[in-house]
């Protein structure tokens, strides 16, 4: 789950780390009555979306008539296909120094890792590609935190200022603390700005928090904007089903993340373009596995679904039952093949017999035959 920007430096400043003056507002007016409280101004698009800047959603105003101005063509309309419900306010900084600064999970570790730069300002995305030496990495031990003298080597090698050092490493610090404490994915700060007066100052914040621990983090979990989100995926989440919509036109559904990760590799090496990734969970009951095949459906472009169970605690009879209710009740007209196998696999089997659907022996077998019948 994404926060806002407004939202994360809420947190932020909890955490001690600082920030602009600010004010988040919805109306025109209230973007005027900020300027004229703050005085150069930046107004900006809160919406979930990258290059905010270069798609007009952050606009720097001289006075409150311009920053008004800058409100109204924002608030109302679309950017990048979200619409801007809102706009952030703040003090125009006075920069001296940009930085970039970041926590995010580093799957091949197992454990966080922060990064820094001293380009700024810039999506990391084009510094790693253009200038991967200019991003320094530091693997962080969970059983010590990160300690002062890595702290130190990280913004050495990064090319820090040694003025800003003391103030940048304590902000590190704190922000390596907000992403524990709130079960982030990613905390990122870019740009981290020196301002000419010397004080480091948050200028901007991203902050995706980890939606399997939404469940103990219930002031952010308040922060979801399902608008925001893909509809189907929301609609999933809403039904307590593992769903992500992916770009292609086969639906894939299976009980096991592992499984269901394999099913699509199989697919594509096949051939086929994957529509979803639905993990329907051990223990399916034939209810759950009937929604699994109406969140499918919910998608267009699918032209085909494929089933592959392995059953464990899962039982093949009871995939069965919620795949014939699912056809018969939904009005599918799209081709099914299923690969079933494990507990009770062949009373499923049997219960399937004389349906529309196409069995499978294996996930191979399975792949081929739902891209042959999807025309591909």
């Amino acid at each position: 789950m994404k926060l806002h920007e407004y939202q994360a430096k809420e947190i932020f400043a909890r955490q001690g780390i600082p920030i602009p003056r600010g004010r988040v507002v919805s109306v025109p007016e209230q973007a005027q009555a900020a300027a004229q409280e703050l005085g150069r101004v930046v107004v900006k698009a809160q919406v979930h979306v990258g290059g905010r800047g270069k798609a007009g959603g952050i606009k720097l105003a001289h006075d409150p008539d311009e920053a008004r101005a800058f409100a109204e063509a924002m608030l109302g309309k679309p950017l990048k296909g979200l619409l801007v419900e809102q706009v952030l306010v703040e003090e125009a900084l006075d920069i001296a120094s940009e930085y970039y600064l970041s926590v995010t999970v580093d799957r091949a570790t197992k454990r966080a890792l922060m990064m820094a730069s001293a380009l700024g300002g810039v999506d990391i995305e084009e510094v790693a590609a253009s200038h991967p030496d200019r991003i320094s990495r530091l693997p962080i031990d969970p059983a010590y935190g990160p300690m002062d003298f890595e702290l130190r080597g990280l913004m050495s090698d990064a090319g820090f200022e040694a003025g800003a050092t003391r103030h940048i490493g304590q902000i590190a610090r704190a922000l390596y603390d907000t992403m524990l404490r709130c079960d982030g994915s990613l905390v990122e700060i870019n740009p981290l700005v020196v301002t000419g007066s010397g004080t480091v100052v948050a200028a901007d914040a991203k902050f995706d928090v980890d939606d399997n621990a939404l469940y103990r983090q219930h002031e952010l979990a308040g922060h979801r904007e399902e608008a925001e989100e893909d509809p189907i995926e929301a609609e999933a989440h809403r039904r307590g089903a593992t769903y992500v919509r992916l770009d292609g036109d086969i639906g894939v559904i299976g009980n096991g993340a592992g499984l269901v990760m394999t099913t699509l590799d199989v697919v594509t090496r096949a051939g086929g373009r994957p529509a979803n990734f639905l993990d329907i969970g051990g223990g399916a009951r034939a209810e759950s596995v009937r929604q699994a095949i109406e969140i499918v459906l919910m998608d267009s472009n699918v032209k085909g679904i494929l089933f592959n169970i392995f059953g464990g605690i899962t039982r093949g009879d009871e995939v069965a039952q919620g795949i014939l209710e699912g056809t018969s009740g939904l009005g599918v007209n799209v081709p099914i093949v299923v690969r079933m196998a494990g507990t009770r696999g062949e009373q499923g089997r049997k219960m399937l017999e004389g349906s529309s659907l196409v069995p499978a022996a294996s996930p191979i077998e399975a792949a081929e035959k739902i891209i042959e019948l999807t025309g591909k």
